[in-house]
């Protein structure tokens, strides 16, 4: 009686689709016959279809096994990953010149070809070395996946040996570049995604500084080949040989005080002291990342504690200190300082006060513009990720990122930066 039941139970399945080929036509006679044959023929069609069902486990396992072996059974980025980089100093880059015959940018090509996939491998590294359950985050896991994509689209680019395949190879490098735009932001996201997994928090600001600056000198580098095709004489590739600080401040305040009066009618005017005809060689690229954020968090504390008197805000004051070693620029609001409770938090990483302005609703979404209309290609405001990232690209370059508060009364800013071909040692990118 109990194989007729389970015989009855196969017609079923059949019924609903999963074995119904085995119980379909003749074999409907014979189980209604032969309860014998009956019982046969279902433990076949049970086997079978416990065989398909164990197959597509199996099929779907390998997959998923192949998924995650992609990400740390890789034996080349492994290789990669244990070669040390090439860092070259600014001055280098800037006294090798130009040749007519166009042999520097063959040159350069040639270098970036060996050490593109080095870096690479190191950051791809350090992804392996996230904390597990952080590593997982799919925003954190794309950034991974983008890493593993450029790294095999870079080491599999064969040896450049002429002007045609250099053109081909500037091209690739190009698209990496745009593919990797959101990269910061897309971090960003990720680890605020996952912050309640974070239990050390020196481990992962040694990531995310890593990373992050690593990332800058990849695009310096990047960018300073693909640049070097442009003849601009006041240029060599990424490097300004008389850059003007007085010029690039002017151009990020003009951006920031546009938006300011766009979103409030009103802005802090902004006077800039000092060393104001001060030139020298140097990269506006990472200027063009710090500044803005420097000057939006100025504007936006003068702005937040003059709410009431929006067309009548102190001034910010910008002072260039220019020197023989290195050149400092201090941004200097009256937004009522910070609180000493969060001073020393707020150059680490996912700590912001844009939740607290937030609550205002005339604050609006006033630096969420600022940041998306910026050289960060991605919302900053409300990650956290502004201070902590200049701060970090400022200690790459050389520098240094400090605060000074006078709560009540307003913060000082100080950005201090090598000059690249100054006395003692510069830095490498």
């Amino acid at each position: 009686m109990r194989r007729i039941v389970r015989a009855g139970a196969l017609e079923l399945l059949g019924a609903s689709g999963i074995a119904r080929p085995a119980v379909a036509g003749p074999w409907r006679s014979l189980i209604s016959r032969t309860p014998q044959v009956a019982a046969a023929s279902a433990d076949g069609v049970s086997r079978r279809s416990r065989s398909t069902s164990m197959q597509g486990y199996s099929e779907l396992a390998r997959e998923r096994s192949k998924t995650v072996t992609s990400f740390y059974n890789q034996s080349a980025i492994d290789v990669s990953a244990e070669k040390a980089s090439v860092r070259l100093t600014p001055a280098t880059m800037l006294y090798s010149g130009k040749s007519p015959d166009g042999s520097h940018i063959l040159s350069s090509a040639k270098y970036l070809h060996k050490e593109l996939p080095v870096r690479i491998a190191h950051r791809i590294k350090g992804f392996r070395s996230l904390p597990f359950i952080i590593g997982c985050n799919p925003t954190i896991l794309q950034v991974h996946e983008l890493y593993i994509r450029a790294y095999h689209m870079l080491s599999d680019f064969p040896v450049i040996t002429d002007h045609e395949m250099e053109a081909r190879y500037s091209k690739l490098v190009q698209q990496l570049l745009d593919d990797h735009k959101d990269v910061v932001t897309m971090l960003a996201e990720g680890f605020r995604e996952c912050r309640k997994h974070i239990q050390d928090e020196a481990l992962i600001r040694n990531f995310l500084d890593t990373t992050l600056t690593s990332r800058l000198g990849i695009r310096m580098l990047a960018t300073h080949h693909l640049t070097l095709h442009e003849d601009n004489p006041d240029f060599v590739g990424i490097i300004c040989r008389r850059l003007s600080p007085k010029k690039i401040i002017e151009k990020w305040v003009d951006f920031a005080r546009r938006l300011c009066e766009h979103q409030y009618g009103g802005s802090p005017r902004v006077r800039i002291n000092g060393h104001v005809a001060a030139r020298f060689p140097f990269i506006p690229l990472p200027l063009d990342y710090i500044l803005p954020e420097l000057l939006k968090n100025a504007m936006r504390a003068t702005m937040e504690s003059h709410l009431d008197t929006p067309y009548n805000v102190p001034d910010l004051v910008v002072t260039i200190a220019n020197n023989d070693t290195d050149f400092v620029i201090r941004i200097s609001d009256r937004g009522g300082g910070i609180a000493h409770s969060i001073l020393d938090k707020v150059l680490d990483y996912h700590f912001s006060t844009a939740e607290q302005s937030a609550q205002d609703p005339r604050m609006s979404n006033f630096f969420d513009t600022i940041t998306n209309s910026g050289p960060q290609s991605g919302p900053m405001h409300g990650f956290g990720f502004g201070l902590p990232t200049s701060r970090a690209y400022a200690e790459y370059l050389g520098g240094s990122l400090a605060l000074q508060s006078m709560q009540g009364i307003g913060t000082d800013v100080y950005l201090r930066l090598r000059h690249l071909d100054g006395k003692g040692e510069s830095f490498r990118i």
